[in-house]
């Protein structure tokens, strides 16, 4: 007998957890990657992806699922965010059974924001489109304030007191997301929501990348103070900056060579339509 194919529902994450842990990333923990699929945005989620399990109950295949409802102008769109996939050696052969029934899922947008090695060519047959990941790499350097310039800051009380209130409707959805930090930066007459994830390149764990700016060109010019801010709150040496997310490149940064591949699937949306936010890159840091 194969391996069985179920959805992955609550009952179920612990044992797809362990199995991640142990057999795609051990320095994510089996209780980390618990924590990732509670997402903290209200939504129905119809599973957590799809797993695969001997006849004997053992977990021998995983791919996570992260489900959210993302207004998209004047319309609320359903999107499925392909997170992590993982199958035994030996199972390998159904491993892509786990994403055709994710993908069987009707209504819904699809994204992937960290695919790897063959899953891209792989998704690239099943229709996914790539997305312009054009990335600046802004080298963060102390910078002593002066009259006039941008401020930065990450204090709660700060963010909810100045946000929009589609800017404010987007921090309440991510505030207790893992992998999100969240800042303000203000001038007197506008401001830039922020939203960063600490990110690890080539084992060295000191790089912030840009996930959200809401004001792109307040962004890109004060980019060195928000790199500054990070280097001396978090030991953040360089930020990754897609140009997709900020509106353009970045100064004083040096274009990547080669970026990181992001995809979607959509019978609908354009690429400008899909943002990183409700996605694994909030909820899990690896």
């Amino acid at each position: 007998m194969g391996a069985r194919l179920s959805p992955t529902t609550s009952a179920d994450v612990p044992d797809v957890a362990r199995f991640l842990a142990t057999h795609l990333n051990q320095r994510v923990s089996a209780d980390r990657w618990s924590r990732a699929l509670s997402v903290p945005w209200d939504v129905a989620q119809p599973n957590h992806g799809f797993h695969l399990r001997e006849p004997d109950g053992t977990v021998v295949g995983a791919y996570l699922a992260y489900y959210s409802e993302q207004r998209v102008g004047d319309r609320l769109e359903r999107f499925c965010n392909l997170g992590a996939w993982c199958v035994l050696e030996g199972h390998r052969a159904q491993g892509t059974r786990l994403l055709t029934r994710l993908l069987a899922q009707e209504g819904l947008h699809f994204t992937d924001f960290s695919p790897s090695g063959n899953v891209v060519a792989l998704n690239r047959r099943l229709k996914f489109v790539d997305l312009d990941t054009t990335t600046d790499l802004l080298a963060n350097v102390p910078l002593p304030p002066r009259p006039g310039s941008a401020r930065v800051s990450e204090a709660p009380e700060v963010l909810a007191d100045a946000l929009s209130a589609d800017e404010l409707a987007l921090y309440r959805d991510h505030r207790g997301a893992p992998a999100a930090g969240h800042l303000l930066v203000s001038t007197p007459r506008e401001h830039c929501y922020v939203v960063f994830r600490r990110d690890t390149r080539k084992h060295v764990r000191a790089f912030g990348s840009i996930l959200h700016a809401s004001n792109p060109e307040l962004f890109r010019a004060e980019a060195g103070r928000v790199g500054s801010h990070l280097l001396a709150r978090h030991g953040i040496a360089a930020t990754l900056v897609e140009r997709r997310v900020v509106g353009g490149p970045v100064r004083r940064a040096r274009t990547l060579e080669r970026a990181r591949p992001k995809m979607f699937r959509s019978t609908s949306l354009a690429p400008e339509q899909v943002g990183y936010l409700y996605s694994e890159l909030t909820c899990l840091a690896w």
